[in-house]
This record gives structure tokens, C-alpha cells and sequence, in this order.
């Protein structure tokens, strides 16, 4: 049973940082391209960035620069350094592990961040 859990979201005001983590198992973590996407209330689920399965990142242009995603193999796990946080940042964030090979895409539960004063 595959499964990724998400945690670290939270309320934080403008300017702060947060750190999501998403643990995956139930895949061989290694051979999945992880990816994190956000759906803010009323509006689409868009991509915030990817990590592919060598290290290589990809952001969106609305968080170069602020974010940084990175993965650690050994943890089967992902990670998302949000700094600099603004309210638009505000939404459900979700983790995604995909592997186009082998046709298979996993979604989180999601977890909310919120960026307020």
C-alpha cells in the first residue's frame, strides 16, 4: 500500500519560513520523481516545484528563489523550504511521487499552510 504522509504546515506570518516533509512508502522512493503542488480555495491545483530522480530541481516562477525543495533517499522522504513566505502562498499543499515508466501517480492527504498577519 503506497502511502505519503505530509506534515509540517502550520500558520506563519509574512516573511517566515516553513518546512514541509512528505514520507513516502509503499514505492521504491528512488525511482519516483517527488513534487509538490498547491490548491489555493477556488482555484486550480498547481505545480509548485519537482525534484527529479537525480537531485534536479524545477520551481514554478512564483516561488524561484524563495523555495527549495530537496530529497533524502535513504529517508524516503522530500522536502519543501518555504522562506519568505507571502499571503499568497496561502493553500493545500500536496505531495505527488510519479513515475511515468511505469504509469503510476501517488497523491498526500495534503497539508494546509496559511500565511497571515
Amino acid at each position: 500500500q503506497v502511502q505519503l504522509v505530509e506534515s509540517g504546515g502550520g500558520l506563519v506570518q509574512p516573511g517566515g519560513s516553513l518546512r514541509l516533509s512528505c514520507a513516502a512508502s509503499g514505492v521504491t522512493f528512488s525511482r519516483y520523481v517527488m513534487g509538490w503542488y498547491r490548491q489555493a480555495p477556488g482555484k486550480q491545483r498547481e505545480l509548485v516545484t519537482t525534484i527529479t530522480t537525480g537531485g534536479g530541481p524545477n520551481y514554478a516562477d512564483s516561488v524561484k528563489g524563495r523555495f527549495t525543495i530537496s530529497r533524502d533517499n535513504a529517508k524516503n522522504t522530500v522536502y519543501l523550504q518555504m522562506n519568505s513566505l507571502k499571503p499568497e502562498d496561502t493553500a493545500v499543499y500536496y505531495c505527488n511521487a510519479r513515475n511515468i515508466v511505469l504509469g503510476m501517480n501517488y497523491w498526500g492527504q495534503g497539508t494546509q499552510v496559511t500565511v497571515s498577519s
